[in-house]
């Protein structure tokens, strides 16, 4: 399984290296200068960097057991496995931040795109409103798993752990969940009226849809990288899905940004021609 899992994971990756490298080049492309590049395009660098270490991360936590174990283990503990499960508990609270910034950044980023598109129009508010949600959400799940869910923060690494929200983080889970895809589903709303009432090409439409469906697929992945958390939670199932979900948040993120290229090398229309 831990096979499967560098090869998939570095796989995703490498399609996202693609497409963020084809962003880059095409926002250059239409902006002329680096010095041009807006605040969207600064964020998808920390939010790559992020993306870049979860995915790294996770390939290390594959191989290694964490604070995560049943009442029967804990007598079979040693100094050496001890120690071995405070190495991989750290790393899994490395890949839980990347994660989360991974995808926090992601919709950042897509709301400052939305910001642009609906200016001057009523649905600007609606982007606002969003935002700010996204915004509030992120500070309160901080607060809360790295300050009250698990006391002390040292617990996060102890071996055995007293408090199971320490190991399983279930509170955390639950709270990620929700802020998650609420906010998943409040900005594939945004943009759905204005591609209903567009007089856009049929072509051009489907593009949109297949970015619409690739917005559908980062929510079920994010069901499933929880539902494997919480029904599997021994399983390695969960490190698929984060993967899954962060890479497809990261190409929904950047793709709408690569049309000036692609323009370019294939000699298309503009978007809304």
């Amino acid at each position: 399984m831990a096979l499967s899992l560098l090869a998939e994971s570095w796989t995703w990756y490498a399609f996202a290296c693609f497409i963020v490298i084809t962003r880059y080049v095409s926002r250059y492309l239409q902006l002329g200068s680096i010095k041009n590049f807006q605040p969207e395009d600064y964020v998808m660098v920390f939010v790559f960097a992020f993306y870049t270490v979860l995915v790294a991360t996770m390939n290390i936590v594959a191989h290694l057991d964490t604070n995560l174990m049943l009442p029967e283990d804990i007598p079979l503990l040693t100094p050496e496995s001890i120690q071995s499960r405070i190495r991989g508990s750290k790393f899994v609270l490395v890949v839980e931040q990347s994660m989360i910034m991974t995808q926090w950044g992601c919709k950042i980023c897509l709301l400052l795109l939305y910001n642009k598109l609906t200016f001057g129009l009523k649905q600007q508010l609606a982007v606002k409103i969003v935002g700010a949600y996204v915004i509030v959400s992120l500070v309160i799940m901080e607060i809360l798993y790295l300050g009250v869910w698990c006391r002390p923060f040292s617990g996060y690494w102890r071996v055995p752990v007293e408090n199971v929200q320490c190991s399983a983080a279930i509170h955390h889970l639950i709270t990620n969940a929700v802020f998650n895809m609420t906010s998943d589903i409040m900005m594939l709303c945004i943009p759905l009226p204005l591609l209903i009432a567009s007089q856009l090409p049929k072509a051009n439409k489907l593009i949109l849809c297949v970015l619409f469906s690739l917005g559908v697929f980062v929510i079920l992945c994010a069901v499933l990288n929880k539902y494997y958390s919480f029904a599997q939670p021994f399983s390695p199932m969960w490190t698929f899905w984060y993967i899954r979900e962060a890479s497809t948040a990261v190409y929904v993120a950047n793709m709408p940004m690569c049309w000036p290229l692609m323009r370019r090398l294939f000699k298309l229309r503009a978007f809304n021609g």
